[in-house]
């Protein structure tokens, strides 16, 4: 009897137990997933022209091409005609030539630049091997591109501050939006034609002397190292057909102390864009992530 009893009382709370209702525990609640915006396309593009940034600044021989040889050029050129003056409304030739050679700034930032690099990092495999990481195509593009027309812009602003206060060259507040809008659509159609020629040359090697022996030529005719209302008639109309001319000749027109209103010149800025259509077009039909010579 005594064990009877024993034994009910120890199934007596487990009866009791499974009677009860089971009390429900509260849902989790779900694991907070990341923010669209640390992958988000602005962040991307900005961490890979951080990176492309970093990297121009450890090259040496990108650095001194783009930055220190237009500012060597500024100062032998103004040092030996700054004191005459130059074109129709007789400027100093400090302020002709420091948007001049502002402009070559600009070409030797973007289009130089890129064409060299994307030439020399495709033939090596280093595009190839990059686009085979998960970063988009896309995001690689745009992060060249912001940082080519980043160092253009800083470049460009170097070369105003040394012509201000080494040259007293000054740049009238009004048309200081035209000087950032022609830079602006300068760098961007630049960038685009880099892309478009580094499709066409077939070797590293051959970059930097393609690059020079069209860039050169094109300074001369387009008023960047020479006033080019000296030349013969047929020169001054093939310099308007290229867009080299159009960029120093924005960024002159700005300077000019006779001019008012914003500084912007239409044509100059109609121009650049057609040549950035048109070399977005052929790098958009042509531009290629492996080396030539597999790609054949």
């Amino acid at each position: 009897m005594i064990l009877i009893l024993r034994r009910l009382h120890r199934k007596l709370p487990q009866q009791r137990a499974r009677n009860t209702p089971a009390t429900r525990r509260p849902p989790r609640s779900p694991a907070p997933t990341p923010r669209s915006a640390a992958t988000g396309p602005l962040r991307l593009t900005l961490h890979q022209a951080r990176y492309d940034l970093v990297s121009f600044l450890r090259n040496r021989q990108a650095l001194f091409f783009t930055l220190l040889l237009p500012i060597i050029f500024l100062v032998i050129f103004v040092g030996v005609f700054g004191n005459q003056t130059v074109g129709p409304n007789h400027v100093k030739a400090a302020t002709y030539y420091v948007p001049g050679l502002s402009a070559m700034a600009v070409i030797a930032a973007t289009f130089v630049n890129l064409v060299v690099s994307i030439t020399t990092q495709r033939e090596t495999g280093i595009l190839k091997r990059r686009r085979a990481t998960p970063v988009p195509a896309w995001v690689l593009i745009a992060g060249r591109t912001v940082t080519a027309t980043f160092v253009a812009l800083v470049t460009m602003a170097l070369a105003f501050l040394i012509g201000r206060f080494a040259y007293g060259v000054t740049l009238p507040s009004s048309t200081l939006a035209g000087v950032a809008l022609t830079a602006l659509v300068g760098s961007v159609a630049f960038c685009c034609l880099g892309y478009a020629l580094s499709t066409m040359i077939s070797s590293a090697d051959s970059a930097q002397p393609m690059v020079q022996a069209i860039t050169l030529p094109l300074y001369f005719i387009s008023g960047v190292f020479v006033l080019n209302t000296k030349l013969p008639g047929w020169l001054q109309n093939l310099a308007k057909f290229f867009p080299v001319q159009h960029l120093a000749d924005g960024l002159q027109h700005a300077f000019d102390p006779t001019v008012t209103g914003s500084g912007m010149v239409g044509s100059d800025l109609a121009v650049l864009g057609a040549w950035a259509l048109g070399g977005l077009i052929v790098a958009l039909l042509r531009f290629t992530w492996t080396p030539t010579a597999a790609s054949t």
